[in-house]
């Protein structure tokens, strides 16, 4: 009897080469999240200054700056497209990663990280009362200014433990 040859890939068969797999992402797929994080760290920095630092004395108090609603609308709107491609990572990045035991610690940081912040992203726009917006607020922009380091250091050592 012939017996078949298992794919180099394979991560289901006995002689698992985990270490041969490349987890990076397509170009264009990388692209698209790095822009996107970059679009939801921007957007979210400028509400910040926007919010606390530019706002003038008006004839009936503190005026919004022009600049908060629209920061805001475009952070939801890269907010909703972030959703879209972390979702397109289940199958082929996180699931085959955390399969072949690569790169876990900051990957699960990552994912933990995400869902805090859709959390609170929706609690934020859905659910929080005038009272209890502030806490909200700045839980949400508190995690969401340390996404950046910890996107930066999930790549990081993704890369070094693909030169091993």
């Amino acid at each position: 009897m012939r017996q078949l040859k298992q794919p180099k890939h394979s991560l289901h068969h006995p002689g698992n080469r985990s270490h041969l797999i490349r987890f990076r992402l397509e170009r264009w797929h990388r692209f698209s999240l790095y822009g996107v994080s970059g679009l939801l760290a921007a957007s979210g920095v400028v509400w910040l200054i926007a919010r606390y630092f530019l706002r003038a004395a008006g004839e009936f108090g503190e005026a919004v700056n022009p600049l908060e609603p629209w920061a805001m609308k475009l952070h939801g709107a890269a907010a909703m497209a972030a959703l879209f491609f972390v979702g397109s990572l289940l199958n082929n990045h996180i699931r085959r990663a955390d399969h072949a035991r690569r790169n876990r610690y900051s990957g699960w940081s990552m994912v933990a990280l995400l869902s805090l912040l859709t959390a609170s992203g929706y609690v934020l726009y859905y659910l929080a009362s005038e009272a209890s917006r502030p806490f909200w607020s700045a839980a949400h922009w508190i995690l969401g200014l340390s996404f950046p380091a910890l996107l930066v250091l999930h790549i990081f050592l993704g890369r070094r433990g693909a030169k091993r």
